[in-house]
């Protein structure tokens, strides 16, 4: 049973990661975008 929880423990961990990088790839590409667009309009 305790070899289960352990499992399951690692599998949430890599969920959470996987979840992390599927928002924090495409919000860390829409802020650098922003970014240069801005230094184009006020550069």
């Amino acid at each position: 049973m305790q070899n289960a929880t352990q499992t399951t423990r690692q599998t949430s961990a890599v969920g959470l990661i996987v979840f992390w990088a599927y928002v924090l790839i495409p919000l860390t590409w829409g802020v650098v975008n922003t970014l240069t667009q801005a230094m184009k309009l006020f550069g």
